[in-house]
């Protein structure tokens, strides 16, 4: 439990960051596309696989079209579906397991945000048959709130692996599927940016560590502190900032509008 003075210093620095960090200020297009770079820097997007979406007010989703990689994005690559998939705006198809995103948003109303990939590290993880353990400090954004679904249950383009999915993750914000890769579902773009960016990280530093031995798993009080302080709204949304330049300086046409 925190202590009244580590009270007061957390509340005085959550309310500082969200008076003084840069905290961006981008349409939701836009940060749709901002995610889609700034996941591909970090290996994201090797093959056609992974999805972003993310629920409008009118119940139609924003997403990006099948084949078009995450490092090739522009505004003019979202597109708006309905529940059916169907495209609204844009032109190209939605990747078909999108249809498991619809499972996740039914069942949760939370849920604005969608981000499913099979990263490197965190597909290395998945293979193993051993969920994500909260180990060091980055990963506690993951305490009490990772689920893991064992089994594989085939390729999610139909409505059995939705339900097998969104019933595994439960009110989590996120999910490593075994054999496969990983799924981010949180109240907002940004968020979901972030646990995407820090999970294949906290797989990494996991395989790394299990090469030297045991892991040691964090005090579960201090861990709980830890995860609601990394995900208080500033932390969250500056993050997303902090990668978004970093995208920006990379690739300073990637919110260009032709």
């Amino acid at each position: 439990m925190l202590t009244e003075t580590k009270l007061a210093a957390t509340d005085q620095a959550v309310t500082e960051m969200a008076a003084r960090l840069d905290l961006g200020n981008w349409t939701e297009k836009e940060k749709v596309v901002l995610t889609c770079r700034m996941l591909a820097m970090e290996n994201h997007s090797e093959t056609l696989a992974g999805q972003i979406t993310v629920r409008c007010p009118d119940g139609t989703f924003l997403t990006t079209p099948l084949a078009v990689a995450f490092d090739e994005v522009e505004p003019r690559h979202v597109m708006r579906v309905d529940d059916s998939l169907r495209v609204l705006e844009g032109e190209g198809m939605p990747n078909p397991a999108v249809r498991f995103h619809l499972w996740v948003y039914r069942r949760r109303p939370d849920v604005q945000s969608i981000v499913h990939t099979h990263p490197p590290y965190v597909s290395t993880l998945s293979m193993t048959g051993r969920p994500l353990r909260v180990a060091h400090m980055d990963a506690t954004p993951f305490f009490d709130d990772c689920a893991f679904l064992k089994e594989w249950p085939g390729l999610p383009i139909a409505d059995d692996e939705g339900e097998i999915i969104s019933g595994a993750l439960g009110s989590r914000r996120s999910i490593l599927l075994a054999h496969h890769g990983f799924l981010a579902a949180t109240s907002s773009i940004e968020e979901t940016a972030y646990l995407s960016m820090l999970i294949e990280r906290a797989a990494r530093n996991q395989i790394r560590a299990e090469t030297l031995g045991p892991i040691t798993e964090l005090n579960p009080v201090l861990a709980k502190e830890s995860h609601d302080f990394l995900l208080q709204s500033s932390v969250v949304r500056a993050s997303f900032a902090m990668f978004a330049r970093r995208v920006l300086r990379q690739a300073p046409q990637a919110l260009r509008r032709d």
